[in-house]
């Protein structure tokens, strides 16, 4: 079981108060993540939940029992760093094993729960090797091995993807998230990239300034952004947010359209501009289109096959079924 729910917590360095009251409920086996921009709170949150940093006030529960006071080697959780923290001059069968040998568990369950952490990692071949002649993504499968035999309530993930280039991301990604579904343990995972949240969470928590600005899934943060800020933040290329006069057309303050809900035309539609700097990814191509609309460059997103040079006069035409309307406060209007 791995259920934990925050009640009322807050944190404070200082006369700072970096998290607010907050409440939040992560279900046993839930896939969740903790996005935002740096400084948001996400890592700190995470630290709370490990016991790594003390709450200012609230309660932690973990499986329905107060878990506020506990040390955070008796939470029943494994945490898995940026930084992957293997000692150099083990082996990697040795560095899995640490975790057990310091519980002092018998050999035969350190070899059995070393050897089924490895098959599960791809990491059998690798167990008498030195951290040092590892790849980067090998030594992150190490660290992650290191907090299976632990068999933990839940796993908790700080950044662990940032210190790899982009194709082992990539692969890492897939990986963890195929580990979820065959583990089906708890996992909250804290990331500042907003790819990542939406394509490995069952649930999303999007942080600003130690709030929570909204939590759902990731198909719902993407259709109904509660306000500007989760609008602006979820997706990519983010969502076009326009003000003014196109924008109270509509009865808003602000109106939102995202890349691929506008279309983009030589001859003519709603709004009249020019091709600015244009992104060709293969299948996709984003223009940068800039018009009276609005005050900074509209993103369109068209076919990998589109070819409109720097400053061509184009027309854009936004869906209007897709459009998001915000008031004065930024929160959405129905």
């Amino acid at each position: 079981m791995g259920r934990i729910q925050l009640k009322q917590v807050t944190k404070s360095f200082g006369d700072v108060q970096v998290i607010p009251p907050l409440d939040l409920t992560i279900e046993d086996g839930e896939f969740t993540v903790f996005v935002g921009p740096s400084g948001c709170g996400k890592s700190t949150l995470l630290r709370l939940i490990a016991g790594l940093e003390d709450i200012s006030s609230g309660s932690i529960d973990i499986d329905g029992a107060d878990a506020t006071n506990v040390p955070p080697a008796k939470r029943g959780l494994a945490m898995v760093f940026q930084s992957y923290a293997l000692y150099p001059h083990m082996t990697v069968r040795k560095n899995i094993a640490f975790p057990l040998r310091m519980a002092k568990l018998d050999q035969a369950e350190i070899d059995k729960r070393v050897n089924g952490a490895a098959s599960v990692l791809n990491l059998t071949d690798y167990l008498d090797r030195r951290p040092g002649q590892l790849s980067g993504g090998q030594r992150q499968r190490v660290a992650i091995g290191r907090a299976i035999v632990r068999e933990p309530a839940a796993f908790l993930f700080d950044e662990p993807l940032s210190n790899l280039d982009a194709a082992l991301r990539v692969g890492m990604r897939l990986e963890i998230s195929e580990l979820h579904k065959r583990l089906a343990t708890t996992m909250i995972y804290v990331t500042h990239d907003q790819v990542e949240a939406m394509t490995m969470a069952d649930k999303i928590v999007v942080l600003h300034a130690g709030v929570i600005e909204q939590v759902g899934s990731p198909l719902e943060l993407y259709q109904r952004p509660r306000n500007t800020f989760v609008a602006g933040f979820i997706g990519s290329p983010k969502m076009n947010l326009i003000t003014g006069s196109e924008a109270t057309k509509h009865d808003a303050t602000t109106i939102g359209i995202r890349p691929e809900h506008i279309d983009i035309s030589e001859t003519d539609g709603t709004w009249k501009g020019t091709i600015g700097v244009s992104e060709h990814l293969g299948s996709d191509t984003f223009f940068h289109v800039l018009c009276d609309a609005s005050s900074e460059p509209l993103t369109v997103r068209a076919s990998g096959e589109r070819d409109l040079k720097y400053g061509t006069e184009v027309y854009l035409t936004p869906r209007l079924e897709n459009l998001h309307r915000f008031d004065q406060q930024g929160l959405r209007i129905e």
